[in-house]
């Protein structure tokens, strides 16, 4: 995985309280075990009508939210069901950081494990950033170093990431990467043990 340091994107506003895993990636498209292909079942039921055409009320589908790679979402993001294929459905997309008020936990930690930043703001500060993105193309900095969260009119916040996490993160790293830090250690054990 990359690792993310600073990361300068442009912010879609989704304003919908309590989205959950089933509306990310529908059961439906839970048949592949690959992580990659899934961006194109992000929110199938919203962007899409019953046709197959897009819906065009839907946020992700307004021309200003092409490209973005970072999504505004309202309190309870990724509660329901604890499937894994919803960062990696989001991930896929072309998300990698998802800012909320609170999310659920499972989800939560699934995204910092396949390398996705979740990021806690208060409720204030997401109804600013949800209003500026909703009005057309809005760019933030996410500079997970220095924890913050910043656009070029003025806006700044602070958030807090578990250290483990954070270093998982800026190194690009999932849980395989780290045991595989102490390789050395490992095969030494190993060799004790033989």
């Amino acid at each position: 995985m990359a690792g993310i340091v600073v990361h300068k994107g442009n912010a879609a506003a989704m304003d919908r309280v309590n989205v959950d895993t089933d509306q990310i990636i529908p059961k439906q498209f839970l048949k592949r075990i690959e992580r990659s292909g899934f961006g194109q079942f992000l929110f199938f039921d919203w962007r899409f009508n019953a046709d197959g055409t897009d819906n065009s009320n839907f946020e992700l589908n307004q021309p200003h939210n092409k490209n973005a790679t970072i999504l505004v979402a309202n309190e309870n993001f990724g509660c329901g069901s604890s499937r894994e294929h919803a960062p990696w459905a989001i991930q896929d997309y072309g998300f990698q950081v998802v800012i909320s008020p609170s999310f659920a936990d499972i989800f939560y930690n699934n995204c910092v494990k396949n390398g996705i930043l979740p990021i806690k703001l208060t409720e204030t500060e997401v109804e600013e950033l949800l209003a500026k993105a909703d009005k057309g193309v809005y760019e933030l900095t996410v500079d997970l170093k220095e924890q913050t969260v910043s656009d070029d009119q003025g806006f700044s916040a602070k958030f807090t990431i578990d250290p483990y996490w954070k270093e998982m993160l800026m190194n690009g790293w999932d849980e395989v990467s780290v045991t595989l830090n102490y390789e050395e250690d490992i095969s030494e054990y190993e060799k004790q043990r033989a």
